[in-house]
């Protein structure tokens, strides 16, 4: 993809409970910062791409004018607004690339972000749910209830694996602690993620309160520029493959649930355009909305054959100082999963590592980097496979 865009700049707020009111208030405390960091003018800005996923936390829409609104410079440059459930974030990005690439424009301002501790906790399940096929899916409950459900059928199939859950939530956990943009930095241990308790009761069985990503505010943005552009920038992060798949919503649909197709799609056609295998990648940043979803991925990805994703784990291979460190952000698990902003965060996180800058979070060496954000169960299913150009 010798055209492709690259990524010359970006900001992240601290993921959590977040002091701005509402959605606006975080896009602004993003967007000119990522525009400063890419050494850009907001007059430099072909197009806008703003990723939220709302799904009723709010009852302001049209999130495309917010940015303007929140930053008056940049209210007359056009701008979209993209919802793709949990991949609302790497929906706004790949539009973004997509319009720089085509030669629509040079540069592109995308971000992402949403209000969600203000919800009441009954809205905020409400809203999660619409990420799911609500004809087949309310009588889970909730969001968290429909990947118990594919706990249920996986330990029915392969044995029971709550600890393997248990270590995959301690090991985001432990890699959270030195990431200064995550929800939460405490290190909670195997035993306590392990164990069900008044502090870490069931949210939906099998699935523990840590074995769920956290209810969270933030925001984050990425600058994305053309070659000519990117080759004067004080940094270029770029794209060796990037990947858009999709499976059916309605999980009754699909030959085999726990095969995560449309994630295994993703994921073989990112890296085989960029010509890597799993021996060539130095980390990645996935989507752990739950810790089965993680340990699904180990198992699409090839780290690990249907049912022994258990291996990867306990072989210590997933961990920052393993042969392929996953997560080491944190992941959702321990950063938070402000939906709209989450996929711009983990190419963030992913761009960090790769020029350098990830701090006490740094992979020593990360040369090459993918990234998967899926929305729903592997439904919208997105992977980038970045390198430092610049």
């Amino acid at each position: 993809m010798t055209t492709t865009p690259a990524i010359i700049g970006w900001a992240h707020s601290k993921f959590g409970k977040a002091s701005e009111p509402d959605v606006e208030a975080l896009l602004a405390g993003v967007t000119g910062a990522a525009l400063d960091h890419a050494g850009t003018e907001p007059g430099d800005v072909d197009g806008i791409f703003v990723g939220v996923f709302n799904g009723g936390f709010s009852r302001q829409g049209f999130e495309a004018g917010l940015v303007g609104a929140g930053r008056p410079e940049l209210a007359t440059v056009p701008a979209v607004h993209t919802e793709n459930a949990c991949a609302t974030g790497s929906s706004a990005l790949f539009t973004a690339l997509d319009f720089v690439q085509s030669g629509r424009g040079r540069i592109a301002l995308v971000a992402g972000a949403e209000k969600m501790t203000a919800a009441e906790p009954e809205v905020v399940s409400d809203a999660l749910l619409t990420a799911s096929y609500r004809k087949d899916d309310e009588q889970a409950g909730s969001f968290a209830g429909v990947f118990a459900g594919i706990a249920r059928d996986y330990f029915e199939r392969y044995g029971d694996h709550r600890n393997t859950l248990a270590h995959i939530a301690a090991k985001n956990h432990r890699n959270g602690v030195d990431n200064p943009y995550a929800h939460l930095r405490k290190d909670l241990g195997f035993e306590f993620c392990a164990e069900v308790s008044d502090r870490n009761p069931f949210v939906a069985d099998p699935l523990r309160r840590t074995d769920c990503s956290l209810v969270s505010d933030g925001a984050a943005a990425l600058v994305v520029a053309s070659p000519d552009v990117a080759a004067s920038a004080p940094r270029a992060v770029g794209w060796r493959g990037r990947a858009h798949a999709n499976d059916h919503l309605p999980l009754s649909r699909r030959d085999d649930v726990l095969s995560f197709a449309g994630a295994k799609s993703a994921f073989a056609r990112a890296t085989n355009e960029a010509g890597a295998g799993l021996s060539d990648l130095d980390l990645i940043e996935t989507h752990d909305c739950f810790t089965v979803a993680e340990l699904l991925q180990y198992e699409a990805f090839g780290l690990a054959e249907p049912g022994k994703g258990a291996t990867a784990i306990d072989s210590g291979r997933t961990e920052r100082d393993g042969d392929l460190p996953v997560n080491p952000s944190g992941g959702l698990k321990s950063k938070g999963h402000p939906i709209g902003a989450t996929g711009i965060s983990q190419h963030i996180m992913a761009a960090l590592q790769l020029t350098g800058d990830a701090g006490e979070m740094q992979v020593p060496g990360a040369g090459l980097a993918a990234v998967f954000n899926m929305g729903g169960v592997a439904v919208a299913n997105y992977c980038s496979v970045l390198e430092r150009v610049r």
